[in-house]
């Protein structure tokens, strides 16, 4: 999983384009609690980075990532419910995508990383 957490990094450093700007303290909370203070945020990571290549339906985003279906629907539901993905069409063929909220705001997932990094290195972490 660590290797992972550094690999996921240098994808989100060689999409960098544009120069960062600091992201809101709101905008920062939500990222690091979605993503390392609650079960499931190394799931949620993975979504996000399979994301950052192209848009998938749940379907292909299980297959991808090898988990079930009805889990990846989870996590892509609180994902959708903080603004961090958008969906294009409805039910079984709907495609999902990065918002442009987390597009603006990528770098900061790199904050998350580290502390999961971190959190990992101290105690288990529930996948």
């Amino acid at each position: 999983m660590a290797n992972q957490l550094l690999e996921f990094k240098e994808i989100l450093r060689s999409r960098q384009i544009s120069p960062q700007r600091k992201s809101d303290k709101q905008t920062r909370k939500l990222l690091l609690y979605l993503f390392t203070s609650t079960r499931g945020g190394f799931t949620r990571l993975r979504i996000i980075i399979h994301l950052l290549d192209k848009p998938y339906n749940t379907h292909q985003l299980a297959q991808a990532l090898e988990l079930d279906y009805k889990a990846v629907q989870h996590h892509l539901k609180v994902l959708e419910k903080n603004n961090l993905v958008s969906k294009i069409g409805e039910k079984y063929g709907a495609i999902y995508h990065l918002s442009n909220f987390l597009e603006v705001n990528i770098h900061t997932l790199e904050e998350a990383i580290d502390k999961l990094d971190r959190k990992i290195n101290q105690k288990k972490v529930y996948i």
